[in-house]
């Protein structure tokens, strides 16, 4: 559970735990900022970086977008803690008045990153591509680990699950707006970059403008040696934290060597005419599926105060949506799979999501805290390629590696039994 003081009365609002319920508004206007910050993480992945390679160094293009998604996600593992760390000690100060801690980071992300994917769009050359992810990746990181501290900040725990179920829609709904908006709205690549940076300034700035971010007194910051020192959280001392961490490591990595082929698993053993029309299909129909599940999930999870039987049952059905698909790699049967994997990740995102602000080891680290989380889902997308490509050329192709997939989320899944401080 969330360390506070034996004495909660002395507390400050910011660490304090929440408990008066969030309205319908704020969490609108939450929603609104994570759609605008995995809008931009997901559609250059999807779709400007490769098109902008490919006029770059079109010989080179597959080895050239691995270097540069692999150094973007390595920037992220790096500036998602760090920025968290530095938001939990953010006193500032204009004049007399004294503002919150968590919103200058996010418009901060918000207006960086975006002057990121603006230098992104003029780049010319392969150094101008790294340098400019690196630093929309750096940017918007920052951003995402003030907005994911605001949950555990603002919401009690009893309205935890319902909250996470409706944060967690923008990162499926963020990929599919995002290609919308490059492919269908606007035309060509740099106009793309342009457009993507505009709606993330556009969704981010009424968050931070009309929601409250309580002040941090200065005699509660923790000092700067102490922040280092804090960068790591004992899986000795805090258990239940550790086990958080392992659980969501491995359903992210099942995730991520699930849908890391998709389009050559389409091209190659299903032998669709259209492959990348099939994957579109599949996205939405993900989409769907998670939609459907995500905040229903969380609000049963509020109600009957459980978490783990809700995670034990989402890794279930992602992993018989996986077998599925090794076992009748046949185009109805993607059709079938895709919205049960959505749905049993919709469930898994909301649910765990709650239950991981639950074991967060004290108040004043939350952010930092969650962006040691945050490794667990940026690591997975490093490794998913490194694991997946031997599986697929050596060892049994595409139904080893959907097996392999369902083999990895049961046992992450299953190890939530270890967290003991959470029912």
């Amino acid at each position: 559970m969330t360390t506070i003081d034996p004495t909660p009365a002395s507390l400050p609002a910011a660490l304090a735990e929440p408990t008066v319920p969030v309205r319908r508004g704020w969490t609108a206007l939450l929603f609104a900022a994570n759609l605008g910050v995995w809008m931009a993480f997901f559609t250059p992945i999807q779709v400007l970086l490769p098109q902008q390679i490919e006029q770059i160094t079109p010989t080179d293009k597959e080895t050239m977008l691995a270097v540069v998604t692999g150094l973007g996600a390595l920037a992220a593992v790096l500036a998602n803690p760090l920025a968290g760390a530095l938001s939990d000690r953010t006193c500032l100060r204009i004049g007399r008045r004294e503002y919150g801690r968590r919103h200058v980071w996010t418009l901060g992300g918000a207006l960086l990153g975006a002057l990121s994917l603006v230098l992104l769009a003029q780049a010319q050359t392969m150094l101008g591509v790294v340098v400019g992810w690196i630093a929309a990746q750096t940017c918007f990181n920052a951003m995402l680990a003030s907005l994911t501290a605001a949950v555990p900040d603002r919401v009690p725990v009893a309205q935890r699950g319902g909250v996470s179920g409706w944060v967690g829609i923008p990162q499926a709904l963020g990929l599919v707006l995002g290609v919308v908006l490059v492919t269908a709205v606007v035309t060509g690549n740099a106009a793309g970059y342009l457009a993507i940076a505009a709606a993330v300034v556009l969704l981010a700035v009424p968050f931070t403008l009309r929601t409250t971010d309580d002040p941090l007194p200065r005699t509660r910051r923790p000092t700067l040696r102490g922040l280092l020192a804090g960068m790591w959280v004992s899986p000795r001392q805090h258990p239940d934290f550790g086990w958080a961490w392992i659980t969501r490591f491995l359903v992210q990595l099942g995730n991520a060597l699930g849908t890391l082929y998709l389009l050559y698993f389409l091209t190659d053993k299903v032998r669709l005419a259209d492959p990348d029309g099939g994957l579109l299909i599949l996205i939405l129909l993900y989409t769907a599926g998670l939609m459907a599940t995500t905040v229903v999930a969380g609000r049963l999870s509020d109600r009957s105060g459980k978490r783990k039987v809700f995670v034990i049952a989402a890794g279930m059905v992602m992993a018989v949506a996986a077998l599925l698909l090794a076992a009748v790699p046949t185009w109805p049967m993607a059709l079938a799979a895709a919205p049960l994997l959505g749905a049993g990740y919709g469930v898994y995102l909301s649910v765990d999501a709650a239950l991981i602000t639950q074991v967060l080891p004290k108040a004043a680290d939350r952010a930092k805290d969650l962006g040691v989380v945050n490794i667990a889902n940026s690591a997975p997308q490093v490794l998913g390629p490194a694991i997946s490509a031997p599986i697929v050329v050596y060892l049994g192709g595409y139904p080893a590696l959907y097996a392999i997939t369902a083999a990895v989320t049961v046992l992450g899944s299953v190890l939530v039994l270890k967290i003991r401080s959470v029912p």
